[in-house]
């Protein structure tokens, strides 16, 4: 597959993952709750695997590419296309999100947090730092698993895409759930407060960590190679 391809598939379907997502809690928040949300971010995650799951693997978070490249999935080469894709998706899909909700009247842009100012729980940096680290990691493996060769075809995107709103179910309360730094750094930028942008180191490091530990340990504990 060439690499524009991917790049395009990955810019394509990260700027439709934050778009649905992050608009999901911003415009109807209030409407549809955390389980709406979750199933927000679930679905656009289902509806990517399947649309360019074929072109790119549908990635859309650079903390999956990089879980991919530490178990071998994914070439080096590879990296850097990947996550400036996903960058570019997601900052592109913030400023429509600006767009339409006017520039005046941000707020906190569904940005993600810790503390009593950006956790919608009020829960501090070490439970932040833990719960990132543990659900990006747990996502990772099932990413890992679900689109190994020796799992049954068909059903990864659907696996993942659960995952990921039973992600946000529990994550939502602690800080507003990341496991993805493309997501977090384009709603930082936006965000009118004046803690996104100092606290998102957490949001790029935690993911990270957790996505490269699970890539790690999929590669030495279950591959088949």
């Amino acid at each position: 597959m060439k690499t524009n391809q991917k790049f395009f598939a990955e810019l394509i379907g990260t700027f439709i993952l934050v778009l649905g997502g992050c608009g999901t809690a911003i415009f109807a928040g209030e409407y549809v709750g955390f389980l709406g949300v979750s199933l927000a971010f679930g679905l656009t995650i289902v509806a990517a695997a399947y649309g360019i799951g074929h072109i790119s693997g549908a990635h859309l978070n650079p903390a999956v590419s990089l879980g991919a490249w530490a178990c071998g999935r994914l070439p080096a080469k590879d990296l850097f296309p990947y996550i400036s894709a996903q960058l570019c998706g997601a900052i592109i899909a913030a400023s429509v999100l600006v767009l339409i909700k006017g520039y005046c009247n941000v707020g906190d842009f569904a940005a993600n947090g810790y503390g009593e100012a950006g956790s919608p729980g009020g829960y501090g940096i070490v439970a932040a730092l833990t719960a990132e680290v543990v659900l990006t990691f747990v996502f990772l493996l099932v990413i890992l698993g679900a689109t190994d060769k020796r799992a049954p075809a068909g059903f990864a995107g659907l696996s993942i895409g659960l995952t990921l709103t039973l992600i946000h179910l529990i994550s939502i309360p602690i800080t507003n759930t990341s496991v993805n730094p493309a997501r977090s750094i384009s709603q930082a930028i936006f965000a009118d407060n004046s803690w996104a942008l100092p606290q998102l180191w957490l949001f790029i490091v935690a993911p990270i960590v957790g996505a490269i530990l699970a890539g790690l340990l999929y590669k030495k504990v279950f591959s088949s190679e």
